[in-house]
């Protein structure tokens, strides 16, 4: 039997999701200024209503990236508390490889044409929005029942990316920064509108997947990945 707990507060959702051999229980909110507040409790009633302890589980995987800096850090720090107390490893799966295994979860078959397969979006273009003028995004298809990466994940400006991706087009689109940059459509068949953000259940399919393959890392080993440097301060007229 195996058991996996999955946490994300990466971007303005919060959300928590534990499998365990096959069942899914998940919690989910959008609140983006109480992620601190809201995280534990999740976890707490989880593993309450599945009558299980951290020490029980398996694993658990964190949302490491792309997603706001302050976010990502206290998805990391959570994880990180959780996994010393009860000696588990760590699995960090991508905040967006999450979208697009969410589009193909939950919106293959609301949309047309090809994305209306036999089971969900086999496509997927992932953006979220990384303010200042800048999207983090990734291209993703479905191997093996996991959307995987088969465009690099970065941080770029919209117009940027549009010109240097003038050939490519995806079934679906899903996340934030395609809803701030409407532009970004022109690339995707559809736009999942039921996912503009991570949500933790959709971390645990590549985490399953991860764990199978004995890749786990140490509470202290694991990383989370920003994309982006640093962060620059526009300075205001007559400041």
């Amino acid at each position: 039997m195996t058991r996996i707990l999955a946490i994300d507060t990466a971007t303005e959702a919060c959300s928590a999701a534990l499998w365990q051999d096959g069942q899914l229980l998940s919690r989910y909110e959008v609140a983006p200024r109480g992620h601190t507040d809201l995280i534990l409790p999740m976890v707490a009633e989880l593993l309450a209503e599945a009558e299980l302890s951290l020490n029980q589980l398996d694993a658990l995987a964190f949302g490491r990236g792309p997603g706001s800096f302050t976010g990502v850090r206290i998805t990391l720090g959570v994880a990180q508390g959780l996994a010393f107390g009860a000696d588990l490893p760590l699995l960090g799966v991508s905040n967006l490889q999450a979208l697009a295994q969410g589009a193909y979860r939950a919106c293959g078959r609301e949309c047309g044409g090809e994305i209306a397969a036999e089971s969900g979006a086999k496509t997927a273009l992932a953006a979220i929005d990384a303010r200042m003028g800048e999207i983090y995004i990734g291209g993703f298809a479905l191997r093996d029942g996991v959307m995987t990466s088969t465009d690099t994940e970065q941080v770029v400006v919209p117009s940027d990316w549009l010109a240097a991706n003038s050939d490519k087009h995806w079934a679906t689109g899903v996340g934030s920064g395609l809803v701030t940059y409407p532009e970004l459509l022109s690339r995707v068949g559809e736009l999942c509108t039921a996912l503009p953000y991570p949500e933790a259940q959709d971390l645990l399919p590549q985490a399953l997947q991860l764990w199978q393959q004995g890749q786990g890392v140490a509470a202290a080993d694991a990383l989370p990945v920003y994309l982006r440097d640093k962060v620059t301060w526009q300075k205001l007229p007559g400041r």
